[in-house]
């Protein structure tokens, strides 16, 4: 403390022979700080045991309704969830109008939190999930005959706490509040058991999933001349059918193509908030402060943009067959052998590039940055576990595979893409998270001079064409000069996290609109059931997409420090 450092600035040089224990001031003191950590650990466990309680009664709601749909009924989950969305929005509120502007409520700012990356993620997923809940209204407000008034109220609730959190998380997820520790942290734990309550809804709620599936059914039965049966699917006693208009069907299909982006907004919005509860309270020092982040750079590397760009450009080129082919009443089985095909030569170079990262990391002599950082310990605890969704789901579907047919064309290279997402997952975690956690060596000062001193020059005076094209090539030489004087190792590096951040991009668009062959090859489904598989989908593909987004942002970490 204050006094402690001024205490202390006025003791004689000959420390030898005083025993600071033995001052009150220094008991004082420490016995203040001790205090003060031991209110932090009484509050996080008080926030963490009401969000463990909030998210128990959300579970067994949502667990009620899925086995006993008499009882606890969807309205009742909805009530529920926006009582809980009222009282988020309140708190949050209150944190922009009053916590946040009191004296000495910010006195730092974590520069690791909150990356520009993270916080598009959540406007993008936000705004999409904005849009999800216009066409459910709309749908709602169509079959309104059949349904009730909550279908429409729920997500008019859910656009005002998706924008007032998107703004709250935008503009303060990089807060290290002082002031009312224990009231923010129970806010932002409530708010997280919140959206991973929304998250588990979406990933269960499979309700208006089925009627479009006893739509098709329909559409099938008539087209083979048969009448369509009277009971509806699942436990439901009436299902809505969605009249033969088009507004109907494009609330219908906007809905099922903006379903995943809603579970992914609720995964981004708990990471962030997470972040922010682990740093109430939080005091940074002066040393992490000046420690700046290393800029991105777009020098030193050319294979790996020219191979990237290559599975990229393929990659759309398959995903637009596919779209083409999916969306059409006959999908024919050779859009889904050249899916599978493109993923299964894929997955073995991002593997193999992943397995020479790791190597080199280890021939490396960097020292391990061992300086608290939450956002690190998050990024590498939802690296592991996101990636236990595709894995989850690779497993669910070699079992079907193999106990089914393993010999037919399509069940082979499906059973192929399975092993190889599983290894591919398990190899870039190792060599992300090894990244990460390698101390940064910052260039030479005279570099960066010089960088300056050009930077200046060019502003300075006007370019003409011919100066232009000297500047052109210039820029040539020093991008050849940079590429020629880094180390083989941290070109090596560098090449592989570009190409894997490619790759990644790719492999996280292809799923997030629209490709799901998982779902739509019909094996596991037929296999497991519809209500079954579709669980394992919602559980698993949200995660995959937001697996690949979180990669997206370790390998660009892994790019600048090498």
């Amino acid at each position: 403390c204050h006094h402690c450092k001024s205490r202390s600035a006025s003791v004689p040089t000959d420390t030898s022979k005083i025993h600071y224990e033995k001052f009150w001031l220094y008991r004082h003191c420490s016995s203040v700080q001790q205090r003060d950590r031991q209110a932090q650990k009484a509050g996080q466990l008080f926030s963490g045991l009401l969000a463990m309680n909030v998210v128990f009664l959300g579970s067994a709601f949502i667990s009620s309704m899925i086995f006993n749909k008499v009882a606890i009924t969807l309205a009742d989950v909805w009530i529920l969830l926006s009582i809980l969305k009222v009282l988020c929005l309140f708190w949050i509120i209150y944190y922009l109008m009053g916590t946040s502007r009191q004296p000495h409520a910010v006195l730092y700012r974590d520069s690791h939190a909150g990356a520009i990356w993270v916080r598009g993620s959540v406007l993008l997923f936000g705004s999409c999930s904005i849009l999800l809940n216009v066409f459910q209204i709309g749908y709602s407000t169509v079959l309104v005959h059949c349904k009730s008034k909550v279908e429409i109220v729920f997500p008019i609730i859910g656009i005002l706490f998706i924008c007032t959190q998107a703004y709250f998380l935008w503009h303060h997820s990089k807060d290290c509040i002082q002031v009312q520790h224990n009231f923010t942290r129970c806010g932002l734990m409530v708010t997280i058991a919140t959206n991973l309550l929304l998250w588990l809804l979406a990933v269960t709620n499979d309700t208006l999933h089925m009627e479009i599936e006893s739509q098709l059914r329909e559409v099938e039965q008539r087209f083979a001349g048969k009448a369509p049966s009277s009971h509806p699917i699942g436990n439901e006693t009436t299902l809505c059918t969605c009249p033969n208009t088009t507004i109907c069907k494009v609330f219908q299909k906007g809905y099922i193509l903006l379903y995943p982006f809603n579970t992914e907004y609720c995964l981004v919005c708990c990471s962030v908030l997470y972040v922010m509860w682990k740093n109430v309270g939080r005091r940074i020092s002066h040393d992490h402060i000046l420690n700046t982040k290393p800029k991105f750079k777009l020098q030193g590397v050319v294979f790996g943009p020219l191979l990237g760009t290559s599975a990229v450009i393929i990659g759309a080129c398959v995903f637009m067959m596919y779209q083409i082919q999916a969306t059409s009443l006959d999908p024919s089985r050779q859009v889904l052998v050249i899916y599978y095909s493109y993923y299964i030569v894929l997955l073995p170079l991002m593997s193999v590039g992943a397995v020479i990262g790791t190597i080199i990391h280890a021939l490396e002599k960097k020292e391990l940055d061992t300086l608290k950082n939450p956002t690190r310990s998050l990024d590498v605890v939802l690296l592991m576990g996101a990636a236990l969704g595709q894995i989850g789901m690779s497993y669910f579907s070699i079992v079907a595979l193999v106990a089914t047919d393993p010999s037919d064309l399509l069940n082979s290279l499906a059973l192929s893409y399975s092993v190889l997402l599983i290894f591919q997952n398990i190899t870039q975690n190792v060599f992300v998270i090894d990244g990460l956690h390698r101390r940064h060596t910052p260039p030479g000062k005279e570099e960066d001079t010089k960088e300056e001193q050009n930077r200046e020059a060019y502003s300075q005076r006007r370019v003409s064409v011919l100066e232009l094209g000297q500047e052109i090539r210039k820029a040539s030489l020093s991008y050849i000069h940079t590429y020629s004087h880094l180390s083989w190792k941290r070109r090596v590096l560098r090449e592989i996290s570009f190409f894997l951040v490619l790759c990644n991009i790719i492999l996280w668009v292809m799923p997030t609109f629209g490709a799901h062959p998982l779902f739509e090859n019909g094996m596991e489904r037929s296999f497991y059931g519809y209500s079954t598989w579709f669980v394992i989908v919602n559980f698993g593909l949200p995660l995959g997409v937001f697996y690949r987004m979180h990669s997206v942002g370790g390998l660009l970490e892994v790019y600048v420090t090498a």
